[in-house]
């Protein structure tokens, strides 16, 4: 059986390539659509890699990009 975790992740995931898609279809949309695609994903990577962990940027501050593997 999946944990929580795993299914946000899931979900979170699912939601960038709603987005994604979103910026494939309205050219004007775009760049907004990536950059939420991105935030969506990174937050997935966390939530695999340290599913308790505290976020650690600022208000108004986007995430940093996840580390290369």
């Amino acid at each position: 059986m999946a944990t929580n975790a795993e299914i946000a992740a899931r979900l979170l995931r699912d939601a960038a390539g709603f987005f994604r898609s979103v910026g494939e279809q309205n050219a004007p949309l775009k760049e907004h659509m990536d950059n939420n695609a991105q935030a969506f994903e990174i937050m997935a990577d966390r939530v695999e890699t340290d599913p308790t962990g505290e976020a650690s940027f600022g208000e108004g501050t986007p995430p940093p990009p996840p580390a290369e593997s």
